[in-house]
């Protein structure tokens, strides 16, 4: 693969994770609710990592060609995102108090952070999608390199470029927000109308398709 196609794919794949959606409203949420986002952004990368693992496998390909498993995915995806996002929106985050909480405690709250990411990621079917419907422009079986490997490659940029990016949205929600409560709130809300909305528009899209 030359560095020319891996530079495009790059360009595309920036413009789609800079579009917020609901891997941003957690990263958000829990940027200004936890310690630390590394628990959240790990959860989402775990999420994606799963469906690259689908891809260089070629598993994906028969979920996105199967309606049934397809639909069934979705509306398990919109009922996650309906769940978590009425739980953000009912309590929204405010910035956590530095040292908040015993290590036994936070042992099990990072983990619930990480697996509520993972949820939030892997049960989205759009990155499903992401993945068979984008990856294909950039691969190329004529260049000499394997499909599987070029296919590890582009699911190696995506996730590097996620965790970079959800890390920076948590970081700078957390910075920005830390001495504005009112505001931390609104926007927590906010995150979690979002992803309502997300989840809504997923039922809605099954249901009319």
């Amino acid at each position: 693969m030359d560095t020319t196609t891996l530079a495009a794919f790059l360009a595309v794949d920036l413009l789609l994770v800079f579009t917020p959606g609901a891997d941003w409203a957690y990263a958000i949420s829990a940027g200004l609710r936890d310690r630390s986002v590394v628990p959240a952004v790990a959860g989402l990368i775990v999420g994606h990592t799963a469906y690259a693992l689908m891809a260089v496998a070629g598993l994906a390909v028969i979920v996105a060609n199967s309606p049934n498993v397809l639909t069934a995915l979705t509306v398990a995806g919109a009922g996650y995102l309906l769940w978590l996002g009425w739980g953000v929106f009912r309590q929204p985050a405010t910035p956590a108090a530095a040292g908040a909480g015993g290590q036994g405690a936070a042992g099990v709250s990072r983990l619930r952070t990480v697996i509520k990411g993972a949820g939030t990621s892997g049960l989205n079917p759009k990155a499903l999608l992401l993945y068979f419907s984008l990856f294909p422009q950039f691969i190329d079986p004529a260049t000499g390199w394997p499909v599987t490997a070029q296919t590890g490659l582009l699911s190696t940029v995506h996730l590097t470029v996620c965790a970079v990016v959800y890390l920076a949205v948590g970081v700078l929600a957390r910075t920005v927000l830390t001495t504005r409560p009112s505001a931390a709130r609104a926007v927590s809300r906010v995150s979690g109308a979002m992803m309502i909305a997300i989840g809504a528009l997923l039922l809605a899209e099954r249901l009319i398709a």
